[in-house]
């Protein structure tokens, strides 16, 4: 929260002044105290070991349903009382501005929720009532999500206000912590529930520590998967990358490129999760390919250019059998293929080619020319712009160009440092890039035409479109 923007900090204050206004002036007439301190004592509990989520940053605090079991038995008044004790949470990394601003919007989620609660017919909690429970399930939904949009609208305000996050990052981001906190809500119900019952009373509190622990432990459990998933994935890049010094961090670059225009069209989060690992892995396929064609100074042979076409097909091989890349999988398959139907494997153009495709091909096209090479500097950002608009139409997509220069223009691209190849090593690269559209692949035999002006390596032109990987055969194929 350090150096936030005097606005931010307005914002800050409002809420605080907002949440002291409420408890200052509500009545707390016939509030159980003993509720109250024991649901505190749960909420301190469960605040302690938030759940960390698979999006970045975030997490969600079990004390959810500590919070929503006391809109049902405490009240509005009560769940803003509450909500306060989000000040002296267990997260002591938090700095104090932080955890009274938290308090601050754990109050107004409590009584907001509180009011639609009593608005909606909602009945407050009264020992030894029969047939209560009946009668707050419509309404503690009502008031659950009224706390769940509070909450997080309070939330990204502030995050918007401090410039620490962007409206489409908050967009793709929502989905999981309102699945989060809407989960853990649910456990606010169960709580009431069993208060109710003769005999078990604020025991239910203990009672239920156990169901909060698993359930955040399962939340852990998919982070922890989905972690293992990148680290497999990074793995199999570093693979490629050992084949080519010059090419190493390319795949991360691709895969961050890839996102910033998914987030730029509007893709869900899970889209935008897929198409990270479709950029990361883009050139996997290169493992299939013989080294000694990669790296390569002169012209390439017929049947070196055709496993150098053939290198997406072995991609998707390699990687077919991961089940969570899904839609990632066309994007690997199809990122050489050009909008006027020559590029490979298959020789699709336009429409046909997958989106996910034409988002990767205008990523790796820009870093591959922003990028050192063994036969060339890196391009300018401005070079490599011009050549994405040259190749607009013809080989790039539209809309997927300039939704990356709009990306571009507002997040800025760092391209990589300078290669500096090891002096205890003799590294062999090649003077060639399949990835560069501006300098085409030399095929022996074709000195005279090596594409066309955007640097377009024509299958067809090195003695048929046929010996060039099955190009020719496979877009045939395809089309029929």
């Amino acid at each position: 929260m350090r150096g936030l923007p005097p606005v931010a900090w307005a914002y800050v204050c409002g809420v605080v002044a907002l949440a002291a206004g409420l408890i200052a002036t509500a009545s707390y007439e016939g509030l159980d105290w003993r509720a109250l301190a024991v649901l505190a004592v749960l909420f301190l509990i469960c605040d302690s070991a938030p759940a960390l989520l698979n999006v970045e940053r975030a997490r969600v605090s079990l004390s959810f349903a500590a919070s929503l079991a006391s809109v049902v038995l405490l009240g509005p008044a009560g769940a803003a009382l509450l909500g306060v004790c989000a000040i002296v949470t267990g997260q002591r990394l938090f700095a104090p501005v932080k955890r009274l601003f938290n308090g601050a919007q754990f109050a107004l989620c409590g009584y907001t929720s509180g009011m639609v609660f009593g608005a909606l017919g909602g009945r407050r909690f009264e020992p030894g009532q029969a047939g209560w429970v009946e009668h707050v399930i419509g309404p503690f939904l009502g008031a659950l999500v009224t706390f769940v949009l509070v909450n997080l609208l309070l939330v990204a305000g502030i995050l918007l206000l401090s410039r620490q996050a962007v409206p489409r990052e908050l967009l793709s981001a929502s989905g999981q912590l309102a699945f989060g906190c809407l989960g853990y809500g649910m456990f606010g119900l169960l709580i009431a529930g069993l208060w109710s019952r003769e005999g078990v009373g604020p025991f239910a509190a203990v009672l239920v520590l156990l169901p909060l622990f698993i359930a955040r432990w399962a939340l852990e459990q998919t982070r922890a998967q989905q972690q293992a998933h990148a680290a497999t994935l990074a793995a199999l890049c570093q693979a490629v990358e050992t084949k080519d010094y010059y090419t190493r961090g390319h795949s991360e670059r691709v895969s961050r490129g890839s996102v910033m225009i998914a987030r730029e069209i509007g893709m869900r989060a899970d889209r935008v999760e897929a198409i990270r690992y479709a950029g990361m892995l883009h050139d996997v396929g290169k493992l299939g390919v013989p080294t000694k064609v990669l790296q390569k100074a002169g012209s390439l042979t017929e049947e070196e250019f055709a496993a150098i076409q053939l290198h997406p097909m072995r991609g998707l091989e390699i990687v077919r059998e991961i089940g969570f890349l899904d839609e990632a999988l066309a994007g690997i398959m199809h990122h050489h293929e050009r909008m006027n139907g020559r590029g490979y494997p298959m020789g699709l153009a336009g429409d046909e080619i997958p989106e996910f495709a034409r988002v990767i091909s205008v990523a790796d096209a820009f870093d591959s020319m922003t990028s050192t090479r063994s036969y060339r500097p890196a391009r300018t950002v401005e070079e490599a712009v011009e050549e994405l608009r040259r190749g607009v139409g013809d080989h790039f997509d539209p809309g997927m160009v300039e939704a990356f220069l709009r990306a571009l223009e507002r997040d800025g691209w760092e391209p990589p440092k300078p290669v500096v190849l090891p002096d205890d090593d003799i590294v062999e690269t090649t003077q060639q890039d399949h990835d560069d559209p501006s300098t085409p692949i030399r095929v022996a035999g074709e000195d005279d035409r090596t594409g066309d002006a955007d640097g377009d390596a024509d299958a067809d032109a090195a003695g048929g479109g046929d010996a060039a990987g099955g190009s020719g055969a496979a877009r045939d194929t395809a089309r029929r």
